[in-house]
């Protein structure tokens, strides 16, 4: 891990300890050919599905199209909602929205919060994932596509 990301990251966790927010966020399963898009932030060491918070007067659609566009340079064709999921973890009531493209293209050009990003066989996903992002692909994966609401 990098040293600044590392620290921002536990001071944002201490402010969420304090304050209890309720969050919204957002997040991509890009798939093609067999394959998906996954991150490594800087500042954690597991793989996510890219994505990230929904900011004030934006909806979720601009959300996931810029946390796309800042995380990997990628530029997102027709989305489908996936599910909305709810974690009671990290001290914050978080809800995250995942929904899924099929047509994107990438630059490749990662965000100052992105280490590195990679694509994974959806029948071979990495070891160091993170829990939820291996359950959304796993349901998407045996085809429970279905909109629904869950705990993330």
């Amino acid at each position: 891990m990098k040293p600044i990301p590392r620290l921002q990251h536990a001071l944002e966790s201490l402010k969420l300890r304090i304050l209890r927010p309720v969050t919204l966020g957002v997040r991509v399963l890009m798939e093609k050919d067999g394959r998906v898009v996954l991150v490594w932030h800087t500042y954690e060491e597991l793989w996510y599905l890219p994505g990230g918070g929904v900011e004030r007067d934006e909806t979720l659609e601009e959300a996931l199209r810029r946390e796309a566009r800042e995380e990997l340079g990628a530029e997102l064709g027709r989305l489908r909602l996936l599910g909305a999921y709810t974690s009671f973890s990290e001290y914050k009531s978080d809800h995250t929205l995942i929904f899924v493209c099929h047509d994107f293209t990438l630059t490749g050009e990662t965000g100052r919060e992105i280490d590195r990003f990679g694509f994974f066989d959806l029948e071979d996903l990495p070891e160091e994932i993170s829990p939820a992002t291996r359950r959304r692909i796993e349901e998407y994966r045996t085809g429970n596509v279905v909109p629904y609401v869950d705990m993330w």
